[in-house]
């Protein structure tokens, strides 16, 4: 809440502040050497910088549960992307799939197919990889899920992000705007982001 309304505030000095001391530089840019506020962090700049970026996120569905459960334990990862024979998104499973429908059921993880436990893609929620961070967090804290694909326009799975992702994408973006706002207000140099 404190965050929400820091950000309502600081964002429009912060880009005031830039444009009238740098008319010639972008709030956002890359090419900025200074700090500045990003506008719309993206679902992609989340995942970027997730653990899911660099691995195969994806899992046959036909394959036995105890294969998903190897891979979390592998890549350190709490769900992964089912993908059908033809390779085509089936729905997602977790650990709390495992726990909640294998363990605690006494089902056997090496015979029982990850399909029998995964949440199918009818029930799936899914995001665009440019939505932003704090509306995949929405979405994700109004279904009560921790895990959440991102879709091009053609359906196909070209990532997967976790809330623990897009926290750290937020807290990382509220920090640098509290920054450069701080070092304005300090006098720190004649631009922002000086140390």
């Amino acid at each position: 809440m404190m965050f929400s309304a820091l950000s309502r505030v600081a964002r429009p000095i912060a880009t005031q502040l830039v444009r009238r001391h740098h008319p010639q530089r972008v709030v956002g840019s890359s090419s900025a050497s200074f700090a500045t506020v990003k506008e719309g962090l993206t679902a992609t700049d989340a995942w970027n910088k997730s653990c899911y970026s660099g691995i195969d996120y994806t899992i046959n569905e036909d394959l036995p549960v105890y294969e998903a459960v190897q891979k979390f334990a592998a890549y350190n990862v709490g769900c992964l992307v089912t993908v059908d024979a033809e390779g085509k998104i089936s729905g997602v499973v977790s650990e709390r799939d495992y726990v909640c429908k294998i363990a605690l059921l006494g089902k056997t993880s090496k015979v029982t197919p990850i399909k029998e436990i995964s949440t199918k893609s009818a029930n799936l929620i899914t995001a665009s990889p440019g939505e932003t961070v704090s509306g995949c967090m929405a979405k994700m804290l109004m279904k009560d899920i921790r895990h959440l694909p991102l879709l091009d326009e053609d359906g196909k799975v070209v990532g997967i992000v976790s809330i623990k992702d897009l926290v750290k994408a937020e807290l990382k973006e509220k920090e640098a705007a509290i920054k450069t706002l701080s070092d304005f207000a300090l006098g720190r140099g004649g631009h922002f982001g000086s140390d």
